[in-house]
């Protein structure tokens, strides 16, 4: 009857000893995100949102965003680096832009840019900034008639019809993504561009970083924190 017993009580040693190297090994990985952000600054390098954001990212996952302007040339700049990070990022992190709305302005951009993603047109991003920051294109007007447009003519120099055009751009969901826009904006209280945000709870830049590369390696470093949390 002794050796029957020994089979179970082996298992339960077995499925014990891996809960505790799975548990090793979780707290190791912890600690090597809170030691990689201990060489950044908090409220120099990166700050604590004041009004901390939710998110829609699913369990595991990080959410990090980048609240941006088609008008602006710091952003312009910064896209190519992004772009290039979105192949090596961490599997966890969702990456997700999110155009700000302070004027009119900005939310005629924002409507391109909800427009392209509705279009399912991720490649007419990079050729909106193209149009604005080489061609000289303003891509907004005073009226909504001159808007759309002015938006209808650049959509359709890149193939797309203007059915699919008219379907997009009148969408409830370019509508809602807009006035989401429009709330992160005022909530997270944006007042300037391109500036980064790590799962809604911290912010950093180009400048509070210390540069391009190592604003990179800091919202990666961010981001390992979360994820652990």
């Amino acid at each position: 009857m002794t050796k029957y017993r020994v089979l179970p009580l082996f298992a339960a040693l077995v499925v014990a000893s891996l809960a505790l190297t799975g548990g090793a090994r979780a707290a190791d990985t912890a600690a090597a995100a809170t030691a990689a952000l201990a060489k950044w600054k908090a409220g120099t390098n990166y700050k604590l949102v004041a009004n901390p954001q939710p998110t829609s990212v699913p369990a595991g996952k990080v959410e990090v965003s980048e609240v941006f302007w088609y008008g602006c040339g710091h952003c312009y700049a910064l896209d190519p680096t992004l772009e290039s990070w979105k192949q090596t990022k961490a599997p966890y992190v969702e990456f997700v832009r999110v155009p700000v709305i302070w004027g009119p302005q900005h939310r005629q951009h924002a409507k391109i840019y909800y427009t392209l993603q509705a279009l399912h047109r991720p490649d007419l991003h990079a050729k909106v900034f193209e149009a604005i920051h080489q061609e000289g294109l303003q891509l907004t007007g005073r009226s909504e008639e001159q808007v759309r447009s002015i938006h209808a003519a650049f959509f359709a120099r890149e193939g797309v019809s203007a059915k699919d055009f008219n379907a997009a751009y009148d969408s409830m969901s370019v509508a809602a993504n807009i006035m989401r826009a429009e709330n992160l904006t005022k909530n997270l209280q944006v007042s300037t561009v391109p500036v980064m945000y790590v799962n809604g709870k911290f912010s950093t830049s180009v400048d509070d970083a210390g540069g391009t590369t190592e604003m990179i390696a800091l919202v990666n470093d961010l981001a390992a924190s979360e994820k652990n949390r």
